[in-house]
């Protein structure tokens, strides 16, 4: 028996044609899992859903809003309808804004109030209502996984992403709340984890990180100081973690957050 064979699960996949998200589908389908990408704008969607049909055809999108709770229950019966169950859900949709960060020559009270509740909507209720929505039709079978993503920023005070770090660290407790309340009240089929991804060069964050020249900046540099293996990751490193707590290999696993950060959470920078 192979523990790691996700060939027969249906897993959806939130912000699934962005960086993070479009990498784990992809990664997904060539393992023969059928993937289900929903995202909230219609032209990112096709275009992904044809690329990723090159991969393999057990692939289709949704076109919803993780944080309207109507959209995903009008997505979630027309998937059950389609596939019958929902064996997994990836809540990989979030971001950040420029008025939720303080800039460098800023301090915490310029933070703008309006962008820090909505980037709490976004990485917060984002996981949070389709955890909610799809995680409903899983416990009618009483089997499932919802895998979410937190941040390194959670666990400390990274200077500047104030709203982003608290964001995730409620997500860090809502995976441990969830997961105790599903494996309670419907079984031990029902299981909620999440990855804690360390420091990543992707389009958002490549000019804090890089200069032109692609050198490090002097943000850049701090982080690779204090990440024992001394690099940032890559994407596709996330998808071992992603494989694991989507398989039967996790079956006793629920509420923990993985870092997948090189050693920077282990790592007291002497």
């Amino acid at each position: 028996m192979n523990l790691f064979n996700i060939e027969n699960k249906v897993i959806l996949v939130t912000g699934g044609c962005g960086v993070l998200g479009g990498g784990i589908a992809k990664y997904l389908l060539e393992n023969k899992a059928t993937v289900i990408l929903l995202h909230y704008k219609e032209a990112p969607l096709l275009a992904a859903v044809h690329d990723f049909k090159k991969i393999s055809e057990k692939v289709e999108g949704y076109l919803c809003n993780v944080v309207e709770e109507k959209s995903l229950q009008e997505v979630a019966e027309k998937i059950v309808q389609t596939y019958g169950k929902i064996d997994a859900l990836i809540n990989a949709a979030g971001g950040n804004k420029p008025g939720a960060t303080v800039g460098p020559t800023q301090s915490v009270f310029d933070v703008d109030v309006e962008q820090f509740k909505q980037v709490i909507d976004l990485n917060l209720f984002g996981s949070i209502i389709p955890s909610l929505v799809f995680g409903k039709e899983m416990a009618k079978n009483k089997k499932g996984t919802i895998v979410n993503v937190s941040s390194m920023a959670a666990d400390r005070a990274i200077t500047r992403v104030m709203g982003y770090s608290a964001s995730k660290a409620a997500i860090d407790n809502f995976t441990k709340w969830m997961a105790v309340e599903l494996a309670q009240k419907y079984g031990d089929g029902m299981r909620v984890n999440a990855i804690a991804p360390g420091f990543f060069i992707g389009n958002q964050n490549r000019a804090l990180l890089t200069n032109e020249d692609g050198s490090y900046t002097e943000r850049g540099n701090t982080i690779i100081k204090n990440t024992p293996m001394n690099r940032f990751g890559n994407a596709d490193e996330l998808n071992g973690a992603i494989h694991y707590l989507c398989s039967d290999a996790s079956k006793f696993v629920t509420g923990i957050v993985i870092p997948i950060d090189g050693g920077f959470s282990a790592f007291s920078g002497v």
